[in-house]
């Protein structure tokens, strides 16, 4: 059996994948020697990472390439036990990533669920050939009623329906008692929201609603039994490199599951004017908004949004809206009809270089207070303009969008610390939330 001699380094829990001859695009490849193969039983190694080498287990004889064919491979073990343990290691990558894959998948597509909106109004129609505004910066259009159906689903239980079907999304479910979280631009302006499970019954739903600002909504339904709700995740522990799926529902396709990363974080999109999205380059194409975003264990990290496109279509780069965020808004809507914001009346700038050197304070030391409104409950506190604000609730703090969504998801009218830098001193402040509406008052 020949040595491998190269080793392709894959993104997947303590995968190392060795590969005879070539190498597979399009993993990143490094060139080893046979003296830099471990010992032990498999090889393995750290996600995204080649087996590492250790001099020390490795003799001068073993690495000669002019020693006889039939002396061991690995110090310490026969010639067939290392063939055979090459050989598990080849087999043992992929496999294994695609084992997690489908478990992963296995355990969430149960909870996503596909959604036909009612009179909405005409479909807007996708023109590939229209005349682009800004060719070198295409918008980022949300995935608003890009797919219809050509017949309508009418089952012999519901009664005839007055509006014409016109739109199609995902839907993800909460709850075991009939919340689902979904895209607001999937359900908004609809006079009905049928919802069809995994096992193709259907709902008419009881309630749907959604917020604008950061295109989440919900929808509620009443159903006989308990639904299989999914397992959350935390997306503040994502990292850029890291696997997801995304399921939903492209083109009727249901429970369609596709793969990709994380590619960035805490993107803003100005058709969203609350959002700090995820982008990935998993595959969502009309039908997946509102679909679920999850991890390799299976649990929900996002909440599929929107894409980045020239032709209307996937070209690589979508958006999901981070679960933290998505349950907050979720729960606000179900629990009060709206979502209430809390704030504190600043107007805030993140210290990127340019703007701390214009102010001649340290980089990344905290956030600006540009501007205080008067009579806000910022001024009542103490807070002064070109303070910087370095910790709010305990929590430090580095840029605004932070702070921002920390501040507002605080019950409106509590009292929180907030730590301050001004003119090089520490002050400590309190400051009592108002609303976004008014942030004059304290309720």
């Amino acid at each position: 059996m020949q040595i491998p001699r190269v080793l392709p380094a894959i993104l997947a829990p303590s995968l190392a994948l060795l590969v005879l001859g070539q190498c597979l695009a399009p993993m990143t490849c490094v060139a080893i020697q046979p003296d830099d193969l471990p010992t032990g039983s498999s090889g393995g190694s750290t996600a995204g990472e080649a087996s590492p080498t250790n001099s020390s287990d490795t003799t001068p004889e073993a690495a000669n390439p002019a020693e006889p064919a039939d002396a061991s491979l690995v110090p310490g073990l026969p010639r067939s036990t290392a063939e055979e343990d090459l050989l598990a290691a080849i087999q043992a990558g992929p496999r294994a990533l695609s084992l997690a894959f489908r478990m992963a998948a296995k355990r969430a597509t149960g909870s996503v669920v596909v959604l036909f909106a009612y009179g909405q109004g005409e479909p807007k129609q996708l023109d590939s050939d229209a005349e682009e505004e800004t060719p070198s910066e295409p918008p980022l259009p949300l995935l608003e009623h890009p797919e219809i159906p050509p017949v309508p689903p009418q089952p012999d239980e519901f009664p005839p329906n007055p509006d014409k079907l016109t739109g199609l999304g995902s839907g993800v479910i909460l709850s075991s008692d009939g919340l689902i979280v979904t895209n607001n631009h999937v359900i908004t302006g609809a006079s009905r929201i049928v919802v069809q499970m995994p096992d193709e019954t259907w709902f008419d739903a009881e309630v749907f609603r959604g917020d604008p600002d950061s295109d989440v909504g919900i929808v509620r339904i009443k159903a006989p039994e308990q639904l299989q709700p999914i397992e959350l995740g935390d997306s503040d522990k994502l990292e850029i490199g890291d696997w997801v799926l995304a399921i939903g529902s492209p083109f009727k396709l249901q429970a369609t599951v596709s793969a990709g990363i994380i590619s960035a974080k805490d993107r803003h999109l100005e058709k969203i004017p609350r959002s700090n999205m995820l982008q990935t380059d998993a595959a969502i194409n009309p039908g997946n908004s509102g679909g679920a975003l999850i991890d390799l264990n299976g649990q929900i990290v996002g909440i599929s949004s929107a894409i980045a496109t020239r032709t209307g279509f996937y070209q690589g780069v979508g958006f999901a809206i981070p679960i933290n965020q998505a349950i907050w808004i979720a729960q606000e809507l179900d629990q009060h009809g709206e979502v209430r914001r809390a704030a504190i009346g600043t107007t805030l700038v993140d210290l990127k270089p340019r703007i701390a050197k214009q102010f001649n304070l340290p980089p990344y030391s905290g956030i600006l207070v540009y501007q205080v409104i008067k009579d806000s409950v910022a001024e009542k506190a103490g807070i002064e303009r070109l303070d910087v604000i370095v910790e709010f609730a305990g929590e430090k703090v580095r840029d605004s969008g932070a702070l921002q969504r920390a501040i507002e998801r605080q019950k409106i009218g509590s009292e929180h610390p907030i730590v301050v830098q001004r003119n090089g001193e520490r002050v400590e402040l309190s400051v009592q939330l108002a609303t976004v509406d008014d942030p004059t008052t304290a309720e």
